[in-house]
């Protein structure tokens, strides 16, 4: 289905307080498209920086790699390049309500429900968190430098990609390039946490770590990996309070929270990362301004990853056979008369599923 078709699809399956939101995406995409040139054609020009064309190299690399790891053929993804007037491609806003930590959901014709809204006008978001402040919830916003349209269009590299080092940008391709191996509908956090998770593993096996270099690594992350779990409790309990505080008023909300931050949270992160052994300049949560809807992106983004690791784990599998393990139980799901998410269904056998 081209762009104009696809907009105007909907357009007409969608409510009128929704459309002007989906044109405008949908033209904002569209000048992402028109924008677009064939790499080799940008690999010709002699305007272009012999350092964004090497980025534009090693993309392709990866590219290849990672369909002939997968044993699948490539695609036209990353065939072209876009070069963006600004650093960030998008603007993703997530709301949450000021009495519950919750992700409030848009949701779409076809395309399904989302925690969150992405703007390719920054003019556009700032607007988007008005309307939600007008209407006492909590807003998060930050800049994208990457994403997947999981197949509605064929994506492009865009010129914010070249802002990462080598291994970065070999994890950043092989997690967009997972969505298009393996999504599923309207489990935005499940999908997310799959491709962080496979991104990682992925730029390890290309860059043929040593065996030291890949423990450290893994030490490193799982470092990570404890902190994330320490900051998803905190703000779990620190949800549950919520919703037994009967909280009435957006003000009673900002005291809650900030009591919350300064006499639990900080607290508590900054006795972890002692723990951990991080420094405090590199102890993240100290550094980010919290709120119900930074909270729910948090989770959203970090919550499985823990899981995804022990289920691995457990089952002892190397990479490829653990995503065909994912595959089987997604097929085994879909025939099944389930009604919970898969995500509950891939984790059930875990003690730690909840």
């Amino acid at each position: 289905m081209d762009s104009l078709k696809l907009i105007i699809l909907l357009f007409f399956l969608s409510s009128c307080a929704k459309t002007s939101y989906l044109i405008e995406q949908g033209f904002g995409q569209m000048s992402l498209l028109s924008k677009a040139k064939w790499n080799d054609k940008v690999l010709a020009d002699e305007k272009i920086k012999e350092s964004d064309k090497e980025k534009i190299r090693k993309i392709q690399l990866y590219k290849t790699w990672f369909y002939k790891f997968w044993e699948r053929d490539e695609t036209r993804i990353y065939s072209k390049t876009t070069f963006l007037e600004g650093e960030a491609v998008t603007w993703l806003v997530i709301a949450s309500p000021f009495n519950e930590v919750k992700a409030l959901k848009e949701c779409f014709p076809i395309m399904g429900c989302f925690p969150y809204l992405g703007f390719f006008k920054k003019e556009s978001a700032l607007e988007y968190i008005e309307e939600h402040k007008k209407k006492s919830n909590y807003v998060y916003m930050r800049p994208v430098y990457a994403y997947s349209t999981l197949g509605y269009f064929t994506d492009t590299i865009l010129s914010s990609f070249f802002y990462y080092e080598d291994f970065d940008l070999s994890e950043l391709i092989f997690h967009e390039l997972f969505h298009t191996i393996f999504f599923v509908e309207d489990e935005v956090e499940l999908n997310e946490n799959l491709a962080n998770y496979f991104g990682k593993e992925l730029a390890l096996e290309y860059f043929k770590l040593n065996k030291l270099e890949v423990d450290k690594y893994h030490k490193k992350l799982n470092t990570q990996v404890e902190l994330n779990k320490r900051v998803a409790d905190l703000v779990k309990s620190y949800n549950e309070h919520l919703k037994t505080s009967q909280i009435t008023s957006k003000n009673q909300a900002d005291e809650e929270l900030s009591n919350f931050l300064e006499k639990k949270f900080r607290p508590e992160v900054k006795k972890s990362c002692e723990k951990l052994k991080i420094e405090e300049k590199f102890c993240y949560p100290l550094k980010r301004e919290w709120n119900n809807a930074s909270f729910a992106a948090y989770l959203t983004y970090e919550n499985k990853l823990e899981k995804i690791e022990t289920l691995r784990e457990r089952k002892n599998l190397d990479l490829r056979a653990f995503f065909n393990y994912i595959q089987s139980k997604y097929e085994e799901y879909e025939k099944s008369s389930q009604k919970e998410d898969f995500s509950s269904f891939l984790f059930s056998e875990l003690d730690i599923t909840k």
